[in-house]
């Protein structure tokens, strides 16, 4: 069950992000600008389809690269489903609290209000939050060699590109930034 969980994870969490780009074009908001600073981001999303694939191919029995696993636990899964379902709720949250303001990449063109309240009043990054603690469960239901070099890989591209947004950030809003980030820690 851990295994199904966890597939169904990345369909939803995948599902809520592409949902909120649609739904923020229908209303004239482009809001996906991955890839637009910065041409080398176009080598991350083989590597997340190979995830998927990964995690697709260890719950459904499908060929992989490899099925070596450092432990086998249920109650480890099983915690591995929580920090899934924590991953996936702080990321809906983070949705519906950034509103129309959400973007995939940074908009230098069309930047939107700075937003503080909702989710963002405790972490200034609650969607790469949301994305660790997916990627963690997901480790831990399926506790091999390679989904711990993609948790690796990943905290790495998410500091990566906090740090670019906050540059940016610094750069567009000024005070009002430099403001919320002695109020608010970057991560948690």
């Amino acid at each position: 069950m851990p295994k199904t969980l966890a597939a169904l994870t990345i369909v939803l969490l995948m599902g809520m992000v592409i949902t909120r780009v649609f739904l923020l074009r229908r209303k004239g908001v482009d809001a996906l600008h991955f890839g637009k600073l910065d041409k080398t981001d176009f080598l991350i999303p083989p590597f997340a389809l190979f995830l998927f694939y990964l995690i697709f191919a260890h719950a459904f029995g499908l060929p992989t690269v490899s099925a070596q696993q450092f432990f086998d636990s249920e109650g480890v899964a099983w915690a591995g489903v929580l920090f899934c379902l924590a991953g996936l709720s702080l990321l809906l949250w983070s949705l519906v609290s950034f509103g129309q303001s959400f973007r995939v990449g940074i908009d230098t063109e069309h930047p939107d209000k700075l937003i503080t309240t909702g989710v963002f009043a405790f972490s200034r990054n609650p969607i790469y939050v949301a994305f660790a603690l997916v990627l963690l469960g997901q480790f831990l239901i399926f506790p091999n060699w390679i989904l711990l070099v993609y948790l690796a890989g990943a905290v790495w591209l998410f500091h990566r590109q906090v740090l670019r947004e906050e540059d940016y950030l610094k750069q567009h809003y000024g005070q009002e930034y430099l403001d919320y980030c002695r109020r608010v820690k970057r991560y948690i």
